[in-house]
């Protein structure tokens, strides 16, 4: 994989860039749709790249080793060829999934312990299962495992959590440098910084994690319930250490101001369940603010749900057809609503990047921002 950084801003911290893989150019910055169990909820193949103009997507490592199975994902050539996305796919560890299993894991040397959500059958993830996991996947960039801790933790536990990310990291990393990807395309293995709201942890956990010489780095456990403004703390103590020439991923973030405030701190990656989720619930975002498509003021207005938007749902369907589809629960309504909320992301994004090639990034983020938090 190679990162090419082709603009940086003056006045923020926001760049622009290109990241090369065997399965095509990403430009950063990009938001990537999340595909939990191979599949972006509601969304066809050809839509993703017709209509939202994604150029990677995310799989879930966790999801996908219980359900189909790595037999049958290897028996199919990899996940690219089950799912048919030609185009580079990023896979979680499943840390963060096993994390959310409070009730059901438990945390050891060894590793991850749990229970499957589906059945009950135990389970366990290691630092050196999750590489052969993702090998098997073949995802384009595989993750470390690591534990992501609560935002509201103390000190202590913090520290112990880190201690222990470390250690898996150090193993993690020593089996990938050991394996070879199955598919005859190259994979990158991105380390996770972690360290809760601590900056004394986040700098450490940085420091290691820029030692190992990855082709990228993550930031992991923000947006687990510290107030946003502690969250962009964290991005700046972290990216004053994570190197300039490899791409920055901030993992599960999250709302387009959230986007566009981790991009003026330095960040190049996101992803986030939120366009698909929220869409499916009725959530519209626009670059004027949010909708709520069930609310009555929408019956009767025939004007599109984005007259200038970039997918075609946002110019073919008017917002009175929409709130009808929702109040008649019909699936058509999450689809569409799906479509235009991955499709805004994606504009946002695009259009941070041509401000940060025209030098005026960071008025127009401040803009954006006062406008992306009305309700419409």
């Amino acid at each position: 994989m190679k990162f090419k950084l082709e603009k940086t801003c003056t006045d923020c911290a926001a760049r622009a860039g290109e990241i090369t893989t065997d399965h095509g150019v990403i430009r950063t910055p990009i938001f990537m749709p999340v595909g939990t169990a191979g599949t972006v909820k509601g969304v066809h193949t050809h839509e993703l790249y017709d209509e939202v103009h994604a150029q990677i997507i995310l799989g879930n490592t966790y999801h996908l080793y219980l359900r189909p199975g790595m037999e049958i994902i290897e028996q199919a050539g990899g996940l690219h060829k089950f799912n048919g996305w030609d185009g580079p796919i990023l896979t979680d560890s499943g840390g963060f999934q096993v994390f959310s299993l409070s009730a059901n894991r438990k945390l050891k040397e060894d590793g991850a312990h749990f229970r499957s959500h589906i059945d009950g059958s135990k389970h366990i993830f290691t630092p050196e299962n999750v590489v052969d996991i993702q090998r098997t996947i073949g995802s384009d960039i595989m993750m470390a495992l690591d534990e992501c801790a609560p935002g509201t933790a103390d000190f202590r536990y913090a520290r112990k959590s880190l201690d222990l990310t470390k250690r898996w990291l150090e193993r993690g990393w020593k089996h990938y440098k050991a394996t070879e990807p199955k598919y005859g395309h190259y994979q990158s293995y991105f380390p996770i910084v972690q360290g809760c709201t601590y900056p004394d942890l986040r700098r450490e956990a940085a420091e290691h994690v820029a030692s190992l010489g990855a082709d990228g780095n993550a930031i992991g456990g923000l947006a687990v319930g510290e107030p946003a403004e502690v969250m962009y703390d964290m991005i700046e103590v972290v990216n004053e250490i994570l190197p300039t020439d490899k791409p920055r991923y901030l993992m599960g973030v999250g709302t387009p101001i959230n986007i566009l405030e981790a991009i003026d701190r330095g960040v190049d990656m996101m992803d986030c369940v939120m366009p698909t989720r929220n869409g499916r619930n009725g959530m519209l975002f626009t670059p004027e603010g949010t909708m709520n498509m069930r609310n009555l003021k929408w019956a009767n207005d025939f004007s599109p749900i984005w007259e200038d938007g970039p997918a075609m749902v946002d110019r073919v369907y008017t917002k009175a057809y929409l709130r009808h589809l929702f109040i008649a629960n019909e699936l058509l309504a999450m689809q569409i609503a799906s479509i235009h909320n991955l499709s805004f992301y994606l504009w946002l994004v695009g259009e941070a990047r041509r401000h940060i090639f025209e030098g005026d990034f960071h008025s127009w983020k401040t803009d954006m921002v006062q406008r992306l938090g009305r309700r419409l």
